[in-house]
């Protein structure tokens, strides 16, 4: 893996456990010297892994390119996502990006083919 030092708390990372096992995951916690990182495992080849924290050396692991996501429906399932992990920084922010969006239809005209049913917060005011 390349060295990247400069990871941050909810930073999307993958790369290799102390045992050699394959992960995909977002980091929770940076270590004071920035040496090791705990990584909040979502994938793995390891299905025991998956929903656990691991501590690994951040010279293991790769920083993922940060997605734009300016699509109703996919920020829709990520405000769910937020909410389910009772994230509100995150919530909050995503919330941001649907009022934009629904602010400037235009510039997000094109419409996913994705449909989410029974969204719980569809008729929220985020004002």
């Amino acid at each position: 893996m390349v060295e990247n030092n400069l990871f941050k708390n909810g930073d999307w990372v993958q790369g290799k456990s102390r045992d050699g096992e394959l992960i995909h995951g977002f980091v929770e916690t940076v270590s004071g010297n920035r040496e090791i990182v705990k990584v909040n495992v979502v994938e793995s080849d390891n299905e025991k892994a998956v929903g656990k924290s691991i501590w690994i050396p951040s010279k293991w692991t790769e920083k993922l390119p940060d997605l734009e996501i300016s699509n109703e429906a996919h920020l829709l399932a990520l405000i769910d996502l937020a909410l389910l992990s009772k994230d509100e920084t995150w919530f909050m922010e995503l919330s941001g990006k649907l009022e934009s969006i629904k602010i400037h239809p235009k510039i997000n005209a094109k419409k996913s083919e994705v449909k989410i049913p029974g969204n719980r917060i569809a008729k929220l005011d985020f004002k």
